[in-house]
């Protein structure tokens, strides 16, 4: 949306030529504007879309540059809250049909895509605050034997707790905590938070059922019968053919040593919180999450499991990511290339959701610390609504703009998620492209 807000986000970028840095910044904007079409479809004209191609090929222009001066104004709003979660997961990226070189193969030996691991900042409030770090890689194909060379790609959970815990070093003020889903369960993950002298906390859903040294039995036995420290409830939102609805679980916690692999041990707390009483015919929610704090009363597990299911929100930013920013239907030359592209819209996929987010939680912000006069009186004027003479609220832009990619605003429809709002977000752009050309014919 406002034109200025790239400028602001990429303050920091330095690709070596100023006239290299404001194109970026001015392809950012163009980009988000009208997030779903293709590169073409969202450049003005073709003298546009070729300055838009030569800059994602131009051999000056990384993608790790890229996020780096995201990351940096990351940080900076990092800086405001007591506790950042900093969730880890990875995607894959079907570019299956697309001749571009540099793509390995997916979960299935035939298809072609792309994998990115990036780590997505978030205020406990769940409102998104950009991208720490991410990792981009193609697997290796197979050899004739059937094996498959290249990284282990459990790495990139250590080494993405690695960045957080050196960012932690420079946020004093501010606690950050990992937090994963089950493929984060990882002792080398633990055990490097412990060398460290956790600088950074970790939360990871557990998968594997460990022996315990020394204490007999197993993990999990020996978390059933954990101290019951009572009961939590919450909504659980739909998803993956579950429909919305109410969750009571109850909570038991307790710490126990794991044997470290190196003839030593760590100290975990393990959290297992189990629904009770599930409606006939839903699995019941159970989870079961380990972590370096302690835990010895109800409200600390609470704040646990809360920050758990925050992890939903990396989930909507590959939501936004795929369906909004539609960024497996690139069709670029090479990898490289593609992973300009992808950081970029990266970057523009935090935004949709911070913009959905910021409506709720901040509904009464003023709209034009985030729209421009054009975009937010496109808002009214598209929705057949008179321009108000002061400046509206946030919240009620938002859902203008939302009802233009289909949100029907009634009382009992709650707020717009992020698929409206980037649908109507490319109506918006559309409007004021138009609107401004007619005032330049005027003008001329």
């Amino acid at each position: 949306m406002t034109a200025n807000w790239a400028r602001e986000e990429f303050e920091t970028i330095d690709l070596g030529d100023k006239r290299l840095d404001e194109r970026l910044k001015m392809l950012a904007e163009t980009l988000s504007d009208k997030p779903g079409a293709s590169i073409p479809g969202a450049c003005a004209d073709r003298a546009e879309t070729v300055a838009a191609y030569r800059l994602l090929a131009h051999e000056d222009v990384s993608w790790r540059d890229v996020l780096e001066a995201h990351g940096q104004a990351t940080v900076r709003r990092m800086s405001a809250e007591a506790v950042v979660l900093c969730l880890q997961d990875t995607t894959e990226l079907d570019y299956q049909g697309r001749a571009m070189r540099g793509l390995g193969p997916l979960n299935y030996e035939a298809q072609r895509g792309l994998y990115v691991h990036p780590t997505y900042a978030v205020s406990v409030q769940r409102e998104p605050l950009g991208i720490l770090n991410a990792w981009n890689w193609a697997r290796e194909f197979k050899d004739p034997q059937g094996q498959r060379g290249g990284m282990n790609e459990g790495v990139r959970w250590v080494e993405s707790f690695e960045r957080v815990a050196q960012q932690a070093r420079d946020l004093p003020q501010t606690r950050l905590v990992c937090v994963g889903d089950r493929e984060s369960d990882m002792l080398d993950l633990m055990v490097k938070a412990r060398d460290l002298g956790y600088p950074a906390d970790y939360l990871v859903r557990c998968q594997h059922n460990r022996v315990l040294p020394g204490q007999g039995g197993k993990l999990w036995a020996a978390l059933a019968q954990g101290e019951l420290l009572g009961e939590v409830s919450f909504e659980m939102p739909r998803g993956r053919g579950r429909r919305a609805r109410k969750v009571t679980q109850e909570i038991r916690a307790r710490r126990v040593s794991l044997s470290d692999g190196q003839g030593g041990t760590v100290e975990v707390t393990c959290v297992f919180a189990r629904e009770m009483q599930a409606p006939p015919g839903s699995q019941p929610v159970t989870w079961r999450l380990l972590t370096n704090r302690s835990v010895d009363t109800l409200a600390q597990a609470t704040e646990l499991i809360d920050w758990y299911r925050a992890r939903w929100e990396i989930e909507m930013f590959f939501l936004i990511l795929k369906e909004g920013c539609k960024v497996e239907q690139l069709q670029l030359e090479d990898v490289e290339r593609l992973e300009v592209a992808l950081a970029l819209y990266m970057v523009i996929a935090w935004r949709i959701n911070r913009l959905m987010r910021l409506g709720r939680t901040l509904p009464d912000m003023p709209a034009d610390t985030v729209f421009e006069q054009d975009e937010w009186h496109a808002a009214f004027i598209l929705n057949k609504k008179p321009i108000p003479k002061q400046v509206p609220t946030l919240n009620t832009v938002v859902r203008l703009i939302a009802q233009r990619g289909g949100f029907l605003g009634r009382k009992g429809d709650g707020e717009p998620g992020a698929r409206t709002l980037w649908q109507g977000m490319h109506d918006i752009a559309v409007f004021v492209d138009g609107l401004r050309y007619a005032r330049s014919i005027a003008a001329a």
